[in-house]
């Protein structure tokens, strides 16, 4: 095949140690290995897609079997096993792909194979692609062969998935993790294949790349490939085109949509997302851009611009950090938790376009009240009683300040803070009741089932309780106190037995009602004609009589 015609992945595919970039490290360990003479019986790279595990695998075949030595392998006059190696074409250099042959026999070949030395080269190489996907039978078949193999015998391994390999076949090989690539480097290695190329493409365009690639070579050359074929040879791709190749929208619409969340200007808001909906992106690649954005919004004065992976470009940047300056990190921890919560829910709503349009309408009226809540516990001197205080301090959190009156340095921040209702609660009938109308059915259940009243003052409750009761229980119901009568009350736990639950107590009546229903002739004469039955319950029915005189 031409040079020309490859793809530029395969055209720039790195030949020696060299031209591998960002792992000095692994190249330099193998190398010493081969100089002294202490080469493993098997090699097992790992790491994600397109970082280098097959291209390490045959230059490592390369450095092994090179008729120059290591000391002087080929770097542009190849010889004849590096040639070979270099085609896929060595009789004693064998890649399998072990997706495709996963199973014990194809395994078993590959053993009655190694039996036969080298036929020209120093050793006989099997570089195994994928090696996941063996089946358990194959690994177990391989191992006495890895563990112990001839001389002459080299595996190589590579796989994306290692916590599949059994740590068995692990332990027998010299494993090397390949790093991700770093944003600069990549960015620097794209560069000059795009000048190889002539190819005309902005900075900013092949920092896109560099971002999609996700530290890829691979996915950038790629990715590269694509964007040079797109244009014609007198026009330049930039950033705005480079978008719309790779299926991205501007970060800066997601700036602005969030700076009108935090202005309140709904009809914008809306607006600016229905424009980045129409130019594909998906309901739920929006969601994940929106959650890295206050990401950058609550770090990014502990980041770099290479730090954020070329996410942003220098005006976004400082923008962002213009803006999160004005924003309380409660603020962004709320709506990192929200955006959360919405995630999970795309999932079971039919139209997730529309879900989307309500959770950016949702975060515009989020309020929230933040709590500090302190627990005193310490024993109090009558009763030998234990008594839990629990502290509750609210704080109205300025969640969205109005940043045009920051941009004006005025100092005052005007929060509206509406009128709230406070519920009176002088009983514990009154607390029950209270439970039912706000809906709180555990803590209902829990005071009429596991709570025996000891005493009920304004502002405190003494309370026994059996083993049933649940352990937040005294947490939820100060904190609740506190949130319906805006007071502070103590929940005191005491050792005396205190009176009979609401449960005993109808429990107690139900049982009352059955003795003496019991006593009556009625019962009496139905037993006698159906001797098997058995009362369980009875209800009282009270008549009104009505004087029409």
């Amino acid at each position: 095949m031409n040079n020309n015609s490859k793809v530029l992945a395969l055209k720039y595919r790195p030949q020696i140690f060299d031209d591998l970039i960002g792992q000095e490290v692994v190249a330099e360990t193998i190398i010493n290995s081969i100089k002294a003479d202490k080469v493993p019986n098997a090699y097992l790279f790992t790491g994600i897609r397109g970082i280098g595990k097959t291209t390490t695998a045959r230059i490592v075949a390369k450095a092994l079997n090179c008729s120059n030595g290591i000391e002087k392998m080929c770097i542009d006059n190849l010889c004849e096993n590096c040639q070979s190696i270099a085609n896929s074409s060595h009789i004693d250099v064998l890649e399998m792909d072990a997706a495709s042959k996963t199973g014990v026999d194809d395994v078993r070949d590959l053993i009655e194979f190694s039996r036969y030395g080298p036929t020209s080269a120093k050793y006989k190489i099997f570089i195994i692609d994928e090696v996941h996907m063996l089946s358990k039978q194959a690994f177990n078949a391989l191992l006495k062969t890895l563990e112990e193999p001839p001389s002459y015998l080299k595996f190589i391994f590579a796989t994306t998935e290692i916590k599949k390999i059994p740590i068995t076949v692990v332990s027998r090989c010299q494993r090397f993790d390949l790093s991700r690539i770093k944003s600069s480097e990549l960015l620097d290695f794209i560069k000059k294949i795009k000048d190889k190329e002539n190819g005309k493409v902005t900075d900013d365009a092949l920092k896109l790349i560099v971002k999609i690639s996700e530290g890829s070579v691979r996915d950038a050359l790629s990715l590269l490939d694509r964007a040079l074929l797109s244009l014609d040879n007198d026009k330049e791709l930039d950033l705005n085109f480079a978008q719309k190749i790779f299926g991205y929208f501007d970060k800066s619409q997601l700036i602005d949509l969030f700076e009108l969340i935090l202005r309140g200007e709904e009809e914008k808001t809306i607006k600016i997302y229905r424009k980045i909906y129409d130019q594909g992106v998906e309901p739920k690649i929006f969601l994940n851009d929106f959650l890295e954005l206050l990401y950058y919004f609550k770090n990014i004065n502990s980041l770099t611009l290479e730090s954020t992976n070329f996410s942003l470009n220098d005006e976004e940047f400082n923008k962002i950090k213009n803006i999160s300056n004005q924003i309380q990190p409660d603020v962004l921890i709320l709506f990192w938790q929200f955006s959360i919560k919405s995630l999970e829910e795309l999932d079971i709503v039919s139209n997730q376009n529309l879900s989307i349009e309500m959770f950016l309408i949702r975060l515009m009226h989020l309020s929230s009240v933040k709590q500090v809540k302190q627990i005193d516990t310490r024993p109090t001197e009558e009763n030998s009683t234990s008594k839990i205080e629990i502290k509750t301090e609210t704080k109205i959190i300025d969640q969205i300040k109005n940043i045009s009156q920051e941009e004006k340095k005025n100092p005052e921040i005007q929060t509206e803070v509406k009128a709230e209702i406070k519920t009176q609660i002088n009983s514990f009938d009154e607390l029950i009741a209270t439970c039912s109308s706000k809906r709180e059915l555990k803590l209902k259940f829990e005071l009429e089932k596991n709570v025996n009243l000891v005493k009920f003052e304004k502002n405190r409750i003494e309370i026994s309780f059996n083993d049933s009761l649940d352990k937040d229980f005294v947490k939820d119901l100060s904190t609740k106190l506190f949130e319906w009568t805006k007071e502070r009350w103590i929940i005191t736990l005491s050792k005396s037995k205190g009176d009979l639950s609401i449960r005993e107590k109808k429990e107690n009546e139900k049982k009352i009602l059955i003795e003496k229903a019991k006593q009556t002739e009625i019962y009496k004469n139905f037993m006698e004609n159906f001797p098997d039955a058995e009362l369980v319950d009875v209800k009282s029915i009270i008549k009104e009589d009505k004087n029409n005189d």
